[in-house]
């Protein structure tokens, strides 16, 4: 109603261009939902997830668990907000293709799912490190867990997408994200 009555009656277009302009701020909004859901999900995740992954590892990780630090509010702020930040800039990045690929009709959505579920799985595995080691070795964590991180992000965007699913999505990818976190390190005690 806002960009209709702009239109029409701020800029006196006519009845045309004010429909023209509703149609394209609600496909605008839904687009911008669309982009920006993401960036609010991995927020949330990193402030309130903490519970999932200690609840994980007192379960299936007792040893893990009573080394574990928990990580300070401020670094959790911290990892949210450049996790937020990150998403948005490589969104923002890849606004071109995404409208470039929209004649494709599945084009947006692929490259979309791949690289937010990048996104989404370098910031779950970074929580659950983010227990076990200093900020330093994050780096080097990353790159040993790349095949994993980016598999798990894929499977956390694809839960995000599936309405309702899509509520319990961030608990699941805690959980997920933990699970690969112990897993990767034991077989690489194991081997070592």
């Amino acid at each position: 109603m806002g960009a209709r009555w702009i239109t029409t009656d701020l800029f006196v277009l006519g009845d045309d261009a004010g429909t023209l302009a509703a149609i394209a701020a609600v496909i605008a909004a839904v687009g911008l939902a669309w982009l920006l859901f993401r960036i609010v999900a991995i927020a949330v995740i990193g402030l309130f997830a903490d519970e999932v992954v200690e609840a994980v590892e007192a379960k299936h990780y007792p040893a893990a668990l009573a080394t574990a630090r928990p990580v300070p509010p401020g670094r959790s702020l911290a990892m949210s907000g450049t996790s937020a930040l990150r998403a948005l800039a490589v969104n923002a990045f890849f606004l071109p293709l995404y409208l470039l690929l929209l004649a494709t009709g599945i084009g947006t959505a692929a490259v979309f799912f791949v690289v937010n579920g990048w996104l989404l799985g370098r910031d779950l595995s970074d929580m659950v490190a983010a227990r076990h080691l200093p900020p330093a070795a994050m780096p080097a964590e990353r790159s040993a867990s790349g095949g994993r991180r980016f598999l798990l992000g894929l499977i956390g965007t694809g839960l995000l997408m599936i309405p309702f699913v899509n509520f319990i999505a961030p608990l699941v990818g805690a959980a997920m994200a933990t699970h690969a976190f112990h897993r990767r390190r034991s077989k690489g005690a194991g081997n070592a």
